[in-house]
């Protein structure tokens, strides 16, 4: 009997890179969670790489660095592509290209932003990064508010007061129609509710929460309520749930079946076409039953152990995630 996980396209939709890079992608002994024979071992066939900007100064030494920065990150994910012994790997800019990498038993790699401050407060920079690099989503915010828009989680050493913008300032209204020019996703993790609903209604194309879960079964405010995730439903978005233990239980110790809870709950309120799932490997997730990409098949079986048709989980590991991106690819205009 075939085992059902490995027949799917495993797609985890957020995934850290250590910085400085450790040159440990293609290593058989790395302390990292994720690498390509990790995933190979654990059946993860694409990946989400994210070149991770943390939230510094909103001046012009802060928004050169946070440039200097992404563009350095994008150039090592784009790198990891070719063959290394049984290991093989390719930068993905399409859906059609994960699905080709997935059937040729290559790993996708697919580039992302995390945190719009990467932009350098220059909007317009995201089309270079998309026609450079392939990135295919950004965050819009980390924790601490940026030129774009207000974050979930404003930094007292920055001097973040609640509340900047209101949600989105005029810069990342225009960041969100580069975007969508573009084909690239625009990503709510990480920003204030004022700034989700704002994006959901200008973003010409469904927006997204790359990682993050139900706030209604664990109050935190990284977290999406209910009127978040009904506004996915209504514009088309998704939700990928993520494995970090404090976003899946009050208190943190979160399980692998803690994930699934919240993947049930998102798909009985606003229906299984708009969930997915995401580790945020090495930048913090990891949970027991799912501590690194080695372990991913614990998930395919928690889902099935919860009821989830091999359809369902199909569509939560992969193909939903697929769907959006190929809305972006077919919205996009910018050659």
């Amino acid at each position: 009997m075939t085992d059902l996980h490995n027949t799917l396209l495993t797609l985890d939709s957020h995934i850290d890179i250590p910085w400085p890079d450790r040159q440990d992608a293609w290593a058989e002994d790395t302390p990292r969670q994720v690498n390509v024979p990790k995933t190979r071992k654990g059946g993860l066939k694409a990946v989400c790489l994210a070149a991770y900007i943390p939230q510094g100064s909103r001046d012009e030494v802060g928004h050169a660095e946070a440039w200097e920065r992404v563009q350095g990150m994008l150039d090592v994910i784009s790198g990891i592509e070719g063959r290394q012994g049984d290991h093989s790997a390719r930068v993905c800019r399409t859906a059609e290209d994960v699905r080709a990498a997935y059937e040729a038993g290559d790993l996708a790699v697919i580039p992302a932003i995390e945190n719009g401050h990467g932009l350098g407060g220059q909007p317009e920079r995201i089309a270079e990064l998309a026609r450079r690099y392939g990135v295919r989503y950004m965050t819009l915010t980390h924790n601490g508010h940026n030129a774009l828009a207000d974050a979930a989680i404003p930094r007292k050493d920055l001097a973040d007061s609640e509340t900047l913008h209101d949600g989105l300032s005029d810069l990342g209204r225009e960041a969100i129609a580069h975007m969508n020019r573009s084909g690239v996703l625009v990503d709510v993790s990480h920003t204030a509710k004022s700034t989700m609903m704002q994006a959901s209604e200008v973003s010409t194309t469904p927006v997204f929460a790359s990682h993050s879960c139900a706030r209604a079964l664990c109050d935190h405010p990284r977290n999406l309520d209910d009127e978040q995730l009904d506004r996915l439903k209504e514009t088309g978005g998704l939700i990928q749930v993520t494995a970090m233990g404090s976003f899946l239980k009050k208190g943190g110790g979160g399980t692998v079946e803690d994930l699934v809870r919240h993947v049930s709950y998102i798909a009985n309120r606003i229906g299984v076409e708009h969930v997915g799932i995401s580790s945020d490997f090495d930048g913090g997730g990891g949970i027991p039953g799912w501590k690194d990409a080695t372990e991913t098949a614990n998930v395919t079986y928690a889902l099935q152990a919860a009821g989830f048709s091999n359809a369902d989980i199909s569509a939560i590991w992969g193909g939903n995630m697929l769907r959006l991106l190929e809305t972006a690819e077919k919205a996009a205009t910018a050659p």
